[in-house]
């Protein structure tokens, strides 16, 4: 007989395969909403990879005795409010033109993020370390 299609994102077959039965099929609600539960289980996947990564990677790094003890901030994680991290982000009034200071004009209104410092940017430990490297010295 005819080859029938199946649809893994569905978890079934069609009743055949021809262009015009996979079409009906995709535009379908059910199996769009299929795919998206598909997606989103998969971004988490990624991010719960990444996480356990850095943390396996922060882990390896304190266990060679490297930094302070636990408990301790690491130099370059503690920092006043509103100062942005060293060498990345704007200098602290504004642009090279000495504009307003940061959060201010721009069309933030009032105080951009917390604290005067911008709304979004990096975390303040920079970008995390690669897998099986220690962390980088701020």
């Amino acid at each position: 007989g005819m080859p029938k299609y199946y649809c893994d994102y569905c978890d079934t077959f069609l009743t055949h395969d021809s262009p015009s039965v996979r079409k009906t099929h995709n535009g379908g609600r059910k199996h769009k909403e299929n795919v998206r539960m598909y997606y989103q289980k998969w971004m988490e996947d990624q991010a719960q990879k990444l996480v356990d990564a850095t943390a396996k990677a922060f882990a390896a790094g304190r266990g060679r005795g490297m930094g302070p003890p636990p408990g301790m901030p690491m130099m370059g994680q503690m920092r006043p409010m509103g100062m942005p991290p060293l060498g990345r982000g704007m200098p602290p009034y504004g642009g090279p033109m000495g504009g307003p200071p940061m959060g201010m004009g721009r069309g933030m209104g009032y105080g951009g993020g917390m604290g005067g410092m911008p709304p979004m940017g990096p975390p303040p430990m920079g970008r995390p370390p690669m897998p099986g490297l220690p962390p980088m010295p701020m």
